[in-house]
């Protein structure tokens, strides 16, 4: 099987015309849009003209099924094509259209049965990784069509748009394994110039709201000893917090306050109210758990230190996975006839639809470099050489586990 990396990288920017924004390489196509629909009916094409039979599901995932002879499986590879409201080219996109080529590929050689998928909403519109977690069955379609998006908008109001398109759901047991391509999203390939990556597991994550209210008061004439600043305990909470993870987490462990709500926001009165979202990920669980145990030790001290009332919202999660040894052992080799010295095994700090389908059948995942690892902006991107070598390094894992390497 030789893949064609000048037809492979011609697809992968033709992906990039549905929903080009921005300065650079941006994407705006998230998911359900004008252009995500565009793309995936111009990806269903392209399908099909590959010799794999285009399929959507309810849900606006789309698979290029590859023909098997009777109780035979195939191989499926795919990540997905829908973006972030300010995204870029490859995140997702690079697996899809690697996954076509490959497919493709073998297809010329009458090589392996190889079949690609582009699951709908993995960005999150709706949620996380909605279109794998309704096909893997982590998340029911009754419960997904209640989800709205930040403009009000159900799950099952956008998918309507595609409902002309729409057949059943494809059976998981078509497929005897899952690999998904996708750039790292991080810095640690590009800095240490190394072409791939092997991922070891998806971490976990835990994801809940913190409350802190004190008391709102006029900010000229209240002395600060008499203050109970639901801001100022914020602060205190996270530089306590650092301190206690200090010798408990590791170089991959990371934590998060992404969103802070100050109440009332106003400039001349004291925060009464904040409330914060805390996350955290790793891929070991019980380190999750002490974390979540200093949290909550960490918030309850502030808030006698200073006076306040604390409350949470409810805990959200997802378990660490680990990805198949067979599959891992597959990219190893093929990484090192490809790319001999400049791979590593490394864990994945983002959520992917791998984290589903591993609920299936074994999945495996391959990472290519962020240019100065950045991802989920308009300047995301890698050197077209490291997606070549890439695609190589994908081609040849399918070689070994389909006995031909």
């Amino acid at each position: 099987m030789q893949v064609n990396t000048d037809r492979f990288l011609a697809e992968l920017h033709k992906l990039r015309e549905f929903g080009a924004a921005g300065v650079g390489k941006g994407v705006v196509r998230p998911a359900y849009s004008p252009a995500d629909i565009e793309a995936r009916k111009w990806l269903a094409e392209r399908m099909r003209l590959a010799g794999l039979t285009p399929h959507f599901d309810p849900v606006g995932n789309l698979w290029g099924l590859a023909p098997v002879d009777a109780g035979e499986k195939s191989l499926l590879l795919g990540s997905h094509s829908d973006s972030q409201p300010e995204g870029g080219w490859l995140d997702g996109a690079l697996g899809v259209m690697m996954a076509l080529e490959i497919a493709r590929s073998a297809r010329e050689v009458d090589g392996p049965a190889v079949s690609v998928v582009s699951f709908q909403d993995e960005e999150g519109r709706f949620g996380v990784t909605t279109g794998s977690s309704i096909w893997a069955g982590t998340l029911s379609l009754e419960q997904a069509d209640t989800l709205t998006d930040r403009d009000g908008i159900t799950f099952a109001e956008a998918r309507s748009a595609m409902a002309h398109l729409a057949e059943g759901f494809v059976a998981p047991d078509r497929f005897d394994g899952f690999i998904e391509c996708h750039i790292e999203q991080g810095p640690w390939l590009y800095e240490a110039g190394e072409a791939a990556g092997v991922v070891t597991g998806i971490v976990g994550i835990r994801d809940m709201r913190i409350t802190l209210k004190g008391q709102q008061n006029h900010a000229g004439t209240t002395p600060m000893h008499r203050r109970r600043d639901a801001f100022q305990a914020l602060s205190e909470f996270n530089a306590r917090l650092n301190d206690r993870f200090r010798n408990v987490v590791t170089p991959e462990t990371v934590w998060t306050i992404g969103h802070v709500d100050v109440q009332p926001g106003a400039h001349s009165i004291v925060p009464g109210r904040c409330v914060f979202s805390m996350q955290w990920r790793d891929m070991d669980a019980d380190r999750l758990a002490r974390m979540e145990t200093i949290i909550r030790d960490t918030a309850t001290e502030v808030a006698d230190d200073m006076a306040m009332e604390l409350s949470y919202g409810p805990m959200l999660g997802l378990e660490p996975v680990a990805m198949d040894k067979d599959q891992q052992a597959a990219l190893h080799a093929a990484a090192q006839d490809v790319a001999p010295d400049r791979w590593r095994s490394m864990p994945s700090g983002a959520l992917h639809d791998a984290s589903n389908v591993a609920a299936l059948m074994p999945a495996a995942m391959l990472f290519v470099p962020s240019i100065d690892g950045i991802s989920h902006a308009f300047e995301e991107d890698t050197d077209e050489a490291d997606l070549a070598t890439g695609l190589k390094v994908l081609a040849e894992a399918v070689s070994r586990l389909r006995g031909g390497g």
